[in-house]
C-alpha cells in the first residue's frame, strides 16, 4: 500500500460543548466503531481509534469500499450497524469475534455500513492541511456515485435545522451532534472538533459497588432502575470520581453494605443463565475474559441522581455522571417510566429502506 497518508492514523476528535456554535458545519454523531479507511486499489485497510486494524471483522465492509470509493483514497468515517429505523451498537459489538466463522456468519445476518464524513487523501494528493470546506466538497464529489452500504454524512450550516437534527436523530440513536470549523486542517488525535451530546437525569438505585483498581477506595456505583415486573435492572455505573471522594464514598456506603448476596436482588449474578434475559452485573466482559466483574451487594434502599446522554436498549449507553443523593426518594420509585423518550426518527430518512 503506496498512499500520501498511511497508516495507523489517529482519528481527529471533538471536545463536549453544552449548545451548537454556529462554525458553519454540523453533522450527524454516528454511534458506531470510528473508522479510517486507506484504499490503495485492492488493498483496503480498516483502522480503529486505538490505530489497530478492524478489517478482518468487516469483511462486507471492505468489498463495499472497493466497489463504490476511488481507487485510491483515505476516509475518516463510522462504521454503524442499522436494525430496523436505528443504530444497534450492541449487534455492531457482536461483530468483534475471534472465530473466522462466526465473523462471516455475522457479515451476513448483521452486515455493517460505513458513512463517511472527511477525506484525508485522494490519489496522491495529502488533504490533511487543506481546511474542511475543501475536504468536504472533494469528499461529497468523490463519492457522488457511492451506494449502500457506503453513504456520506448529511451536514447543514443552518443551526435551527442542526438543532433539530440534535432533538429528532436521537430517535434513531443516534449520539448528537459534530460541529467542525470550515477553516480548520485536520489534526489526529486532537480535539479540534465540538460535540454536543444530549444530557438527561435520573434518579438510580445504587445496589452495589465494585472496587478500584488501586486498592481500598470505591470504583464504580452500580446503579438499577426497576422494571415493569418490579424486578431490579442493572442499568449502568457512575464511576467518574475524584481520588479522594472514593474514599468517602466508603463511608456513604457502609451502613447498606449488612446484605447477604443470596438475600439481593442480583444474587444470581454468578449463574451464567441468569444473564439471559436480565441485566445483571457480573457477567463475563466481552472485551477482557479476565476482567473482575464482581461486586459488593447494597441493600437497595439508596437512590442517587444521575446525568446520562442516553439509552441503548434498557441500559445507559455511557457511563453515567453522578450528581447527588436523593435521600427524599423511594427506591420502588426508581424505574423505567421516569426516563425521557426522544423523538421518533427514521434513519431510512438517510440510509433509505432497509
Amino acid at each position: 500500500m503506496r498512499l500520501p497518508v498511511m497508516p495507523p492514523v489517529a482519528p481527529m476528535l471533538a471536545k463536549s460543548v453544552p449548545t451548537i456554535p454556529d462554525v458553519g458545519h454540523v453533522e450527524p454523531k454516528w454511534d458506531g466503531f470510528r473508522t479510517i479507511v486507506f484504499r490503495d486499489g485492492d488493498e483496503v485497510e480498516l483502522g480503529s481509534r486505538n490505530e489497530k486494524p478492524m478489517t478482518r471483522y468487516f469483511p462486507e465492509v471492505v468489498e463495499a469500499i472497493k466497489a463504490n470509493t476511488p481507487e485510491r483514497c483515505v476516509l475518516d468515517g463510522e462504521i454503524v450497524v442499522v436494525s430496523g429505523d436505528r443504530l444497534d451498537f450492541d449487534a455492531l459489538q457482536q461483530r468483534i469475534h475471534p472465530a473466522a466463522s462466526r465473523v462471516k456468519l455475522l457479515s451476513g445476518t448483521t452486515p455493517a455500513s460505513f458513512v463517511a464524513f472527511d477525506l484525508l487523501a485522494l490519489g496522491d494528493d495529502d488533504l490533511t492541511q487543506r481546511p474542511f470546506r475543501e475536504r468536504r466538497a472533494a469528499l461529497v464529489e468523490a463519492l457522488a456515485d457511492a451506494r449502500d452500504p457506503v453513504f456520506v454524512t448529511p451536514a447543514t450550516g443552518d443551526l435551527a435545522e442542526a438543532q433539530d437534527w440534535f432533538t429528532r436523530f436521537e430517535g434513531a440513536g443516534l449520539d448528537g451532534v459534530v460541529a467542525k470549523p470550515l477553516d480548520g486542517t485536520y489534526q489526529p488525535d486532537k480535539r479540534a472538533m465540538f460535540k454536543i451530546k444530549h444530557e438527561r437525569t435520573a434518579d438510580c438505585v445504587v445496589a452495589g459497588f465494585r472496587w478500584h483498581k488501586s486498592g481500598d477506595v470505591v470504583g464504580s456505583l452500580l446503579l438499577g432502575l426497576y422494571d415493569a415486573d418490579g424486578d431490579l435492572q442493572h442499568v449502568g455505573v457512575s464511576a467518574s470520581f475524584a481520588m479522594a471522594r472514593r474514599k468517602t464514598l466508603l463511608d456513604d456506603l457502609a451502613p447498606y453494605r449488612d446484605v447477604d448476596l443470596a438475600d439481593h436482588p442480583w444474587g444470581r449474578w454468578a449463574e451464567a443463565e441468569a444473564h439471559a434475559g436480565n441485566r445483571l452485573p457480573g457477567a463475563v466482559s466481552r472485551w477482557n475474559a479476565t476482567k473482575d466483574l464482581s461486586f459488593v451487594p447494597l441493600r437497595p434502599e439508596l437512590v442517587v441522581e444521575v446525568a446520562y446522554d442516553h439509552m441503548e436498549g434498557d441500559r445507559f449507553r455511557h457511563t453515567a455522571q453522578f450528581r447527588r443523593w436523593r435521600e427524599d426518594r423511594d427506591p420502588r420509585s426508581c424505574t423505567y417510566e421516569q426516563l425521557e423518550q426522544p423523538v421518533t426518527f427514521d434513519l431510512a430518512e438517510i440510509f433509505g429502506p432497509r
